[in-house]
């Protein structure tokens, strides 16, 4: 869910990790931001370090598409405190608030697919302030509905996921063009995962109010606001520039048209996207039943099941960092095979966990392995097609098992109980881990795109259903 240096300001040609040298040369950068002054590639030399100032606007060019990302990330993180308190303080039951937590989710997956290839039609800035306005009005309806009005409540969280799968959409767009998307992702991960850390600590403190959770959502995408400045205001006259073909006398009859603007690798873009909606699904249907578990199932009070949340959400910092560390020293494969089946085992334990060590180990462990993992396959999703569309699909396709988490999870331990939910659940889990590493060591083999650079109008640069719960 890639490359990424390991100081800011290093060749994107030397330092090619989960995207591979297919986005650290050639995407979003001409031959001479690939190859700075001075530095030989192909000859081992040690790249030359590029200007301070280079570096730091750089940096600053990545803050709008990590602020958007953390945009449209963080609702899903905050789905198990949201659908908790719509259940308690407007008395909905269980499978109404998982309505709740789906629609949201839903709406921002949808977003996603609809946008897939138009972000740099439509321009970024026009997208993301667009998406920032819904988010704004939406989550703040459904901060102000009251018991008996449900329907506001749901009209609020569709608008508040459409708007947040909006700005996830120009996000992943832009991580996708950028020169070192695997840094970017990184970035947007470590923001995202310290957001919703602090959130759960602060949140409980706060009160109880169900406008509590959506309020903060607003204002994230408020302070997002005016980073958007900083994107294109206008949309790219050619959004995906592709060389003319040389004309022949005789054209093939048979060649499909307009072959520009299909989806490249579409057979290992379309794996990708199908196993991600299971490898999401599986792990959101064990987030949003955890805090149950964590409560009804192993006897952890309020107050200690968020603390753990926050500690598994502060180990996710930890798997960025890793994931940044590793770099492209791992490849894709292994971090994507032996992760995803790492993360098994993890949700395995938690779901099925009878002490608080177990649940705590497996809920920490999970989310210290879910950040990593899915920045290497936005990475991949990225070699894919460096114009963004496989990462924009990849995400969306994410986004809907994540949507339907709450209601999977919520129907497996009422008709199966825990052990069974475990079972199913990890299993799922370790199947989609061989179709995943297949596509990584496909993109890996064979890069499709290394040579000619593709740039887009933007500059470079988890979730659940009842209790408090973190994301994994």
């Amino acid at each position: 869910m890639s490359s990424r240096t390991r100081e800011a300001g290093r060749s994107t040609a030397h330092h090619a990790p989960t995207a591979g040298s297919l986005l650290g040369a050639s995407v979003g950068a001409t031959p001479a931001d690939a190859n700075p002054a001075g530095t030989r590639s192909g000859t081992g030399t040690r790249p030359a370090r590029a200007p301070v100032g280079v570096a730091l606007a750089a940096d600053r060019s990545r803050l709008p598409l990590v602020a958007l990302f953390t945009v449209g990330a963080l609702p899903a993180y905050l789905a198990p405190c949201i659908v908790s308190r719509v259940t308690g303080e407007l008395q909905l039951t269980a499978a109404q608030a998982g309505v709740v937590g789906t629609v949201l989710l839903l709406a921002s997956a949808l977003a996603g697919i609809a946008l897939a290839g138009r972000v740099a039609v439509i321009g970024g800035a026009r997208l993301a302030q667009g998406g920032l306005v819904l988010l704004l009005t939406g989550f703040t309806a459904a901060g102000t509905a009251t018991v008996g009005a449900p329907a506001l409540l749901l009209v609020g969280c569709l608008l508040g996921g459409l708007g947040a799968g909006t700005a996830a959409a120009v996000a992943a767009t832009g991580i996708a063009s950028s020169p070192d998307p695997h840094r970017t992702t990184v970035l947007g991960l470590l923001a995202t995962s310290a957001a919703a850390s602090t959130l759960y600590l602060l949140l409980p403190r706060l009160g109880s109010v169900h406008a509590l959770p959506f309020l903060a959502l607003a204002l994230t995408g408020a302070l997002a606001f005016p980073l958007t400045l900083r994107l294109p205001a206008t949309p790219s006259p050619n959004p995906n520039p592709t060389p003319t073909p040389t004309p022949t006398p005789t054209p093939d009859p048979t060649a499909a048209p307009h072959c520009s603007q299909r989806l490249p690798r579409r057979a290992a873009g379309l794996v990708l996207a199908g196993s991600m909606v299971l490898w999401s699904l599986a792990q959101n249907a064990l987030w949003g039943v955890s805090g149950q578990i964590g409560q009804h199932r192993v006897g952890l009070t309020e107050q200690r099941l968020g603390l753990v949340f926050a500690v598994a959400l502060g180990a996710g910092l930890v798997g960025v960092l890793a994931s940044g560390v590793l770099a492209d020293r791992a490849g894709r494969v292994v971090p994507v095979g032996l992760g995803t089946a790492t993360i098994a085992v993890c949700v395995t334990v938690s779901a099925d966990a009878r002490s608080a060590a177990a649940f705590a180990g497996g809920e920490v462990l999970w989310n210290a392995l879910y950040p990593l993992v899915f920045s290497y396959l936005i990475g991949v999703a990225a070699a894919l097609d460096p114009t963004g569309r496989w990462t924009v699909l990849t995400g969306a396709a994410s986004a809907l098992g994540l949507a339907g988490g709450p209601l999977a999870g919520a129907t497996l331990v009422a008709g199966l109980g825990c052990p069974l939910l475990a079972a199913v659940l990890g299993g799922t889990l370790l199947l989609t881990a061989v179709p995943l590493a297949l596509v990584a060591r496909t993109v890996e083999a064979a890069p499709a795109f290394a040579g000619r650079p593709v740039r887009l109008p933007i500059p470079t640069q988890r979730v659940p259903e009842p209790a408090v719960a973190p994301a994994p």
